[in-house]
């Protein structure tokens, strides 16, 4: 069975900051509970500034082959500013926020689908964003769903559509920093 496994990149941040964990050592649990090997990797997060940030040391660590690395695709995404006025202050402020990755790995998803590269993908995201991706690749296209995350954070949509949950608090002693 051929396995592609999809990281949003924001949400694993987010997951490693209460929980710090290794990328290589959840990989290779990912590997072990699958049965063999992942067949193609991803992850995509944003950037200030991405042409730079694909060569900082953990995405250059990122995209570096075992046993160094995980051996993941790296794809970052120009953060945008979001000017905001305060209601209730009259207030601007401008803050930076993520824009296109969700709908880059929505379209890998179905990408890499429509192309056969997978038989089975592992999606470590908690969106529900993703749910319409997801039901059209396990419906439509007949793909094995599982997706990776945190039972605090992980959405009921995409825990609906998936054929396996992988818990990472379950990982944790396997996986931890």
């Amino acid at each position: 069975m051929r396995t592609a496994w999809i990281i949003d990149g924001a949400y694993l941040f987010n997951v490693g900051k209460s929980r710090p964990f290794d990328y290589l050592k959840l990989k290779n649990e990912l590997i072990r509970l699958n049965g063999g090997p992942i067949y193609e990797s991803y992850y995509l997060n944003s950037s200030r500034d991405p042409s730079a940030d694909q060569q900082n040391a953990f995405h250059t660590w990122m995209k570096s082959a075992p046993p160094r690395g995980p051996k993941v695709r790296v794809e970052l995404f120009r953060l945008k500013d979001s000017h905001q006025d305060c209601p209730n202050c009259a207030e601007h402020f401008t803050r930076e926020v993520q824009k296109g990755v969700d709908v880059a790995i929505a379209t890998l998803i179905i990408k890499l689908a429509v192309q056969g590269v997978y038989d089975r993908l592992i999606l470590s995201a908690g969106d529900g964003d993703f749910e319409q991706a997801i039901s059209y690749v396990k419906s439509d296209l007949k793909k094995e769903i599982w997706v990776s995350g945190l039972h605090a954070n992980m959405s009921a949509d995409l825990q609906s559509y998936s054929d396996e949950v992988v818990w990472m608090e379950d990982l944790y002693p396997a996986i931890a920093r």
